[in-house]
């Protein structure tokens, strides 16, 4: 691993994103958020946020519900609120009531019951709270404000029923009644609709040719999968589920998320495949399947994360016949192993350079690909302890290696910057035009609807990228890991003295050049460049000077004198 934090100053004039109120149709993890719609001078929506945001059928702790009523120009809670809440799910009423808010900010603790056969089931549910003295039959509970923190102790009614008990999509409606006094009605409600998903695990067995059981699990956020097959001819797995394909339907739907869980010791789904998925028979997008290595130690955990946009080409693809189908085929086929490139690095605090947020950053990419080509770039961020970033919000740019941008993106969203990755993997495909070094900037904005700038910050990384002819990159990062002894401290006297300006550029150079010679610093294997009378680029020398005052580690300096030796700056 390598950090290349050198090209920071010139990161910060890149990624110049100010921070906005979301203010469009939005799905988070375990969230989602409304279209506005304009009220007076405002444009009000509605979110929708469960807390936990990740909830799995089997679970039946109390789930915090918070609906928020805004203005998205400037993302004030109107007040006095009532609304009125249903819950659906798959067609079915399963609560119903109003409920008052003094801040915008609706709590409801959702308490999951099994065991009701009452017809209609919305019978079995039970409202706690009592009815504001000016809000009639509104629901609520004396006591402190709900927020973040304090959610055990607030005071905030509650709906105990069958919720949440079976995994699939809810559908949360929202009418907005009054606001901004409780006696204040509306002329014509205000009505919204948002959708979360609650995962539901099913168990299943495939038989290898040699007669071996290997289970299977399937984590469905959706629907309850059916039919599900292993073809022992490609390895390839396959399932269905229910699902309403008219393009109005597809409209409302963010996202269909599914699971496979595969033991880590089926050779076919072990770490470092790579995997096709097709949904009805049409291939989707590489960014659709991510694989994911990382969350457990015994299992690969590969994804479809199929969007509105990928469900709306499969319709166009399939055309008007798939609007009246009923039901969604999966299958996912692995490949064979890549042999992957990678380099990771940290991202440090927009605002104070030298402080390190807790986010890491992970570029790999496929050793075939190279210059002139598409190439699929896998964005992997980590937290302090190496636990993938959920619902993750970032922004790139690739720069040659001569400052010429090469692809810049924030997303699909002109409102709401930042390409969302709802795992904290994600797949880019970036056309690289030449061979060379390329240069990658990042900025992670925030995670979940709120853009929580927990792990917010900015990091810079170079790549060697090739012909992809090669069959090992020029630079690997994870080989030269070994390969990079501890450089001896009072080589860091030096590299001070030569960014202060103490010793000029020949002294220096001249310097590591006997250094490398000597075998005093190791470097990874780096293509000679021959002399280019070029001027040694200024981050070059503030590598230096960071890593004489321990900003940044061994192996952002060794990059750096990697970069020169390339350039024929520095003959070896």
């Amino acid at each position: 691993m390598f950090r290349q934090i050198g090209l920071l100053i010139i990161v910060l004039g890149i990624f110049t994103i100010t921070t906005v109120i979301p203010d469009v149709f939005a799905h988070g993890l375990g969230g989602d958020q409304a279209m506005p719609i304009t009220f007076g001078e405002m444009e009000v929506t509605v979110r929708t946020q469960l807390d936990p945001s990740d909830i799995t059928v089997g679970y039946l702790d109390p789930t915090n519900m918070q609906i928020r009523f805004f203005d998205t120009l400037t993302g004030t809670n109107l007040d006095k609120v009532t609304y009125r809440v249903e819950v659906w799910q798959s067609g079915e009423l399963l609560a119903r009531n109003l409920f008052y808010d003094n801040d915008g900010r609706l709590d409801v603790k959702i308490k999951p019951k099994i065991g009701c056969d009452k017809d209609p089931i919305e019978t079995c549910t039970v409202y706690g709270g009592s009815e504001h003295a000016s809000a009639p039959e509104a629901l609520f509970v004396q006591g402190a404000e709900c927020t973040d923190d304090n959610l055990d102790i607030c005071g905030r009614p509650s709906i105990t029923g069958p919720i949440f008990i079976k995994g699939g999509l809810y559908k949360i409606s929202v009418d907005i009644e009054a606001a901004t006094s409780p006696r204040s009605v509306l002329a014509e409600r205000l009505t919204y609709e948002t959708f979360v998903s609650i995962a539901q695990e099913q168990n299943f067995f495939l038989k290898t040719a040699n007669a071996e059981k290997v289970p299977v699990v399937v984590k469905t956020y959706y629907d309850e999968v059916k039919n599900f097959a292993f073809d022992k001819s490609d390895n390839s797995i396959s399932f269905d589920m229910a699902f309403d394909w008219n393009p109005d339907y597809v409209d409302l739907v963010q996202v269909v998320h599914e699971e496979i869980r595969v033991p880590k010791t089926f050779a076919p789904y072990a770490e470092g495949k790579q995997f096709k998925g097709y949904v009805n028979g049409i291939e989707v997008d590489q960014r659709a399947i991510l694989n994911d290595p990382y969350s457990s130690e015994d299992s690969n955990i590969v994804h479809f994360l199929i969007s509105k946009n990928e469900l709306v080409k499969i319709n166009d693809k399939l055309g008007s016949s798939n609007f009246k189908n009923s039901q969604m085929d999966f299958k996912l086929v692995p490949l064979d192993e890549i042999e992957k490139s990678s380099t990771e690095f940290y991202l440090v605090d927009l605002n104070d350079l030298k402080t390190k947020t807790p986010t890491t950053v992970n570029i790999s990419w496929d050793g075939k690909y190279g210059a002139n080509q598409d190439v699929p770039f896998q964005f992997t961020f980590f937290d302090d302890n190496r636990n993938l970033i959920k619902d993750i919000r970032y922004t790139y740019a690739v720069f040659d290696e001569s400052n010429k941008e090469i692809a810049q993106y924030d997303g699909d969203n002109p409102v709401i910057p930042g390409i969302v990755s709802t795992e904290g993997i994600d797949i880019q495909n970036i056309y690289i035009p030449t061979q060379g070094t390329v240069r990658f900037d990042i900025r992670v904005i925030g995670t979940g609807l709120d853009s929580d700038p927990t792990y917010s910050g900015i990091g810079s990384t170079i790549i060697e990228l090739g012909t992809g002819t090669q069959t090992k990159p020029v630079i690997a990062q994870e080989s030269a890991i070994s390969k990079i002894s501890s450089i001896p401290s009072w080589i860091k006297n030096n590299a001070g003295w030569w960014a202060d300006g103490t010793i000029d550029d020949d002294s220096f150079v001249q310097g590591i050049q006997f250094l490398v010679k000597e075998k005093i610093i190791k470097i990874p294997p780096t293509t000679q460049g021959q002399s280019s009378g070029n001027e040694i680029p200024s981050w070059i020398k503030n590598n230096a000077g960071w890593w004489a005052d321990g900003t940044i580690d061994d192996d952002s300096f060794v990059q750096g004198i990697q970069f020169l030796i390339k350039e024929g700056i520095l003959r070896i």
